[in-house]
C-alpha cells in the first residue's frame, strides 16, 4: 500500500467505510471528506493507544532510534512506557467519571453538592496519582540511559517532539 494512503484507511476503518474504494466519497456513509481537516477532527489529540503523549509502540521506537537504545535499554524502556500507559489509561477513565459525576450534579432538581464535590475529589486524586506515575517513570528512565542520551531525551522534550 502506498505509505500515503496508510491515514486514508485508518480513518476509513475507524468510520465503518474501508469497504469502499479509496478515492471514492459516500456522504450517506459519512466517509467522505476524508482530507487533513476531517482527519485531525477525528484523532483530536487522541489515539489508539490512550493519549497522545507515551503509547508503546511508535514512542518506544522512536526513542530506540533516536537515542541509539541497546536491545536491554528498548525491553527496561517498554517496560516503563507501558506502566506509563496504564496510568493515561486509568486517568481517562477517571476523567469520564468526574465528567459523569458533575453532569449527576446539574440533573438533580436542586444541585446536588456532594455529586460536584465527589467528583472534584476524583480528578484532583487523578491528578495527583498520573503525576506521580510520570515522576516515577522519569526517574526510572534517568536511570535506565546514559548521560548523552539523557541529553538527547531532554532536548527531545524541551523542544516539544516529545511530550510527557
Amino acid at each position: 500500500m502506498y505509505p500515503g494512503m496508510i491515514g486514508w484507511w485508518k480513518y476509513a476503518q475507524r468510520m465503518g467505510c474501508a469497504e469502499e474504494r479509496p478515492g471514492w466519497h459516500s456522504e450517506r456513509h459519512g466517509c467522505g471528506g476524508h482530507g487533513q481537516a476531517s482527519w485531525q477532527a477525528a484523532h483530536d489529540g487522541h489515539d489508539d493507544v490512550g493519549g497522545s503523549a507515551f503509547g508503546v509502540r511508535r514512542p518506544l521506537r522512536f526513542l530506540a532510534y533516536r537515542l541509539e537504545l541497546d536491545e536491554e535499554q528498548v525491553s527496561a524502556l517498554a517496560r516503563i512506557l507501558d506502566e506509563l500507559k496504564v496510568e493515561r489509561a486509568q486517568a481517562e477513565v477517571d476523567r469520564r467519571r468526574t465528567v459523569s459525576s458533575f453532569a449527576d450534579a446539574l440533573e438533580a432538581e436542586a444541585f446536588d453538592t456532594g455529586k460536584a464535590s465527589e467528583g472534584g475529589t476524583l480528578r484532583v486524586k487523578s491528578a495527583e496519582k498520573l503525576r506521580e506515575a510520570v515522576e516515577q517513570a522519569l526517574a526510572k528512565m534517568h536511570a535506565l540511559l546514559r548521560p548523552d542520551q539523557r541529553k538527547q531525551l531532554a532536548y527531545l522534550i524541551r523542544t516539544g517532539a516529545l511530550t510527557v
